[in-house]
């Protein structure tokens, strides 16, 4: 016998990730030899992208006629659509310097709904987001950059620019007893908002840089007032909005000027006043200058617009797609225990958390890859479609849209894998499609189909793995705009990826659970 140290035996599988890839590899190569699973998520993204196109093709609008063009929507300096209405008192401005002014009353009317037919009923009231103040305007043009101090209906003092910001400064209202000063003064592209109680001692209520801001500008009063927003409950847990007209009037006087002001008398512009048939302004505004004081009266608002179709209109078929998915993520692991395969692919790799995570990883990027493909064919071509039928759809940032687009995939992704730990805690096809249906889809019908209470639904939304589907919503909420906020028209009560993390935390919870408990199961 010849002596010498024997060589120990070495696997030529090699461990750690390699083996996990492994794994991995074998749960893709089972799923795409079912054909019934490639046809279920190839069938999942055809849903979306058809339904889409169908919900997108049925919706025809136009402006008083077939052939009426409808009139264009201003864009504000961010890309977002905008509503910019006021009544506009002003004079140019060449290089830096500033306005100051005192207002000294603030009042309005609403129009309430007619008590007796053709007797209009107008009631006093200044709405809570009406505005009056002293602004710099990158001229005229609806959408053009501006910043702005002023006071508000209900909200104190703000100072707000380019539609979409908004800095708060202190709380109260403005009469005869206690006026309020407000200051702007521009430096280059520095635009500085100040008030004071006295026109004497000053804070600064916040500051605005306007990239872009032309040598000369316009400077002066503006006085606008959104619509009378009312939500009311029906019946049957839903709820009904209108919106009334209002306008409100502001009193100026005090008014001083530096830098180099054009001469001679104020300009005044009802900027983007609705037009009638004739020609004449609708609801107009104006203003009445006597003694150096200036009462302006105005309508309208100066905000983002959430009128309007949205991109995630074009993703109804999303909800009937993610059935799909369920039923396809539940069989990729029920139908293992059916056949008592699952003894063999744990046989293959014996740490049962390892093989239930390769499963996850296979449904999650295979659903992926199909969510992908339908939500970026459904959504710029819908949206075509839409627009092409008149709708006017509120344009979004190409960022904006890729996350939207990217979310629904992700969204499809995650819940793929909820449905699979799912199937795996309750190792029946129909007990598990019926608790990820019941977890996801109906809290989402639930709040969206007008049948609950606002603030259930919200709650709905923020508790449930429904949150996920906030990551669709293209259209942010802001405080500082009227609106309806509720999910019946589309809005979330969670940001898009906030709703996001919710779904993932359910995912995985409920993948923890079925690791947890295949351990302790006799498979």
């Amino acid at each position: 016998m010849s002596s010498g140290t024997a060589t120990p035996y070495r696997s030529g599988l090699r461990t750690g990730r390699d083996g996990f890839a492994q794994l991995v590899r074998a749960e893709w190569t089972k799923f795409r030899t079912v054909r019934g699973w490639l046809i279920g998520m190839m069938a999942a993204a055809l849903v979306i992208v058809l339904l889409g196109l169908i919900s997108a093709s049925g919706s025809q609008t136009s402006c008083g006629g077939p052939s009426d063009v409808c009139p264009a929507v201003p864009v504000g300096p961010g890309g977002e659509a905008v509503e910019d209405k006021f009544y506009f008192v002003h004079r140019a401005l060449a290089g830096d310097g500033g306005i100051t002014v005192r207002i000294t009353s603030m009042t309005g009317q609403i129009r309430l709904p007619d008590l007796t037919p053709g007797t209009r009923r107008v009631v006093p009231g200044v709405e809570p987001w009406a505005k009056a103040g002293v602004m710099i305007k990158d001229g005229t043009r609806q959408g053009s950059a501006y910043a702005a101090t002023m006071i508000t209906g209900g909200h104190g003092v703000r100072m707000q620019h380019n539609f979409t910001e908004d800095v708060a400064g202190r709380p109260g209202g403005v009469s005869a007893a206690s006026p309020r000063w407000l200051r702007l003064t521009r430096s280059g592209e520095e635009l500085t908002g100040y008030e004071s109680a006295d026109g004497t001692h000053w804070t600064k209520v916040g500051t605005a840089r306007l990239a872009g801001l032309p040598a000369t500008v316009q400077v002066g009063l503006f006085v606008a007032s959104p619509g009378d927003l009312t939500v009311k409950q029906t019946d049957f847990g839903g709820s009904t909005v209108q919106n009334r007209f209002a306008e409100a009037t502001a009193a100026f006087d005090q008014v001083s000027l530096e830098g180099k002001v054009s001469g001679g008398a104020w300009s005044r512009d009802d900027i983007g006043v609705t037009r009638e048939p004739d020609g004449s302004p609708h609801h107009p505004g104006g203003v009445v200058e006597s003694g150096g004081t200036f009462t302006v009266t105005g309508v309208g608002d100066i905000a983002p617009l959430a009128d309007g179709q949205t991109i995630e209109s074009t993703l109804t078929g999303v909800l009937t797609g993610l059935i799909v998915v369920i039923v396809v993520a539940v069989v990729f692991i029920t139908a293992e225990h059916r056949r008592g395969l699952i003894r063999t692919s744990l046989l293959a790799g014996p740490r049962r958390g390892r093989v239930l995570a390769a499963k996850a990883v296979v449904i999650a990027a295979v659903t992926f890859v199909a969510g992908l493909a339908g939500a970026g064919v459904v959504v710029p071509l819908g949206t075509w479609i839409l627009r092409a039928g008149g709708n006017y759809v509120l344009p979004v940032s190409l960022l904006t849209e890729s996350r939207v687009v990217v979310g629904v995939a992700a969204l499809l992704a995650v819940t793929a894998v909820f449905a699979l730990a799912l199937g795996a805690l309750f190792r029946r096809s129909a007990a598990a499609v019926t608790a990820a249906i019941t977890a996801i889809v109906l809290p989402h019908i639930l709040a969206t189909a007008s049948v609950l209470p606002v603030g259930a639904a919200q709650w709905l939304l923020r508790l449930t793995p429904a949150a996920g589907f906030a990551i669709q919503q293209s259209i942010p909420e802001y405080p500082q705009v009227i609106g309806h906020y509720a999910p019946q028209a589309g809005y979330y009560p969670l940001a898009p990826w906030a709703g996001f993390a919710v779904l993932c935390g359910y995912a995985v919870l409920a993948l923890g659970l079925a690791v947890f408990m295949l351990r302790r199961r006799d498979v």
